[in-house]
């Protein structure tokens, strides 16, 4: 997080509190209008050739659509609808309120405008028709990472923890990156989510190497520690040990076997 943290100092004035805020207030504003004008989606759509032919708003526009059919959408059910609207971008604000708060602004605003530019290659490049619904999905999987325990009602019915909701979000990504035979596809998916990798991948090869150190040290502590009902010393004249005879001491010659004081002086000590 150094670069970040170099970005921030130089650049964090110019961040915008409440980005997501802002975000979801013009997402309710389109859908209001699309009600009544449904065209005009389709003049605010990320469409890489008419942004070619002069219409660069569509750079930004994008964002303000509401994502039908994303996973948010499958949280409350019927999408589309006023209700299933509302409650998904309900909860974008909550993710985008929660986020800001243990990241600041600036973090915020720098993981959303990375995940536009992912977004907008994956467009331009291989042809992705994502929209914005990748774009708040990077944000579920960061929101998932910092509050896992934190509980939603699936359809407004069953508490489901956020960390499976991000681990079966994760697990049908795979899948289709896997089996669908498309690498516009696949780089597509890459691309979008580069927010995510920047942010945590780091973090995330960290802790993998910090769970291998550790379970490399309890397996060599497993090898090296004596078996429950084993004798931890032995005399190597006379075999006696600690569990046979308490009574005895024993110690370690610089030849590295366990003597009794008994025959401790056949050992070169």
């Amino acid at each position: 997080m150094n670069l970040i943290d170099s970005l921030e100092r130089r650049f964090g004035r110019f961040a915008i509190p409440g980005l997501v805020r802002m975000i979801v207030g013009l997402n309710v504003l389109v859908f209001v209008l699309g009600l009544l004008s449904p065209s005009l989606l389709s003049w605010l759509a990320l469409d890489p050739n008419a942004i070619f032919h002069g219409q660069i708003w569509r750079l930004i526009t994008y964002i303000f659509i509401p994502s039908y059919g994303s996973v948010f959408s499958a949280i409350f059910g019927q999408q589309g609808s006023a209700l299933d609207t509302a409650c998904s971008l309900a909860f974008l604000w909550m993710i985008g309120d929660s986020l800001e708060a243990i990241w600041g602004a600036f973090r915020l605003n720098l993981f959303y405008l990375i995940g536009m530019l992912g977004t907008t290659v994956a467009a331009f490049l291989f042809g992705a028709q994502f929209s914005n619904g990748m774009l708040n999905l990077s944000l579920l999987f960061a929101f998932a990472w910092h509050f896992p325990n934190t509980q939603i009602l699936f359809f407004f019915l069953f508490p489901l923890r956020v960390k499976w909701l991000g681990w079966f979000s994760a697990a049908v990504l795979l899948w289709q990156f896997l089996s669908l035979d498309d690498l516009s596809y696949r780089m597509a998916v890459v691309a979008s989510l580069t927010n995510f990798l920047i942010f945590f991948g780091p973090e995330t090869i960290a802790h993998l190497r910090q769970r291998g150190t550790v379970e490399g040290r309890r397996r060599q502590f497993e090898k090296t520690s004596v078996p429950e009902g084993e004798p931890l010393h032995r005399c190597v004249v006379c075999q006696r040990t600690e569990l046979s005879h308490p009574e005895l001491e024993f110690r370690v010659a610089r030849d590295g076997n366990d003597y009794c004081l008994e025959h401790l002086h056949v050992s070169s000590v």
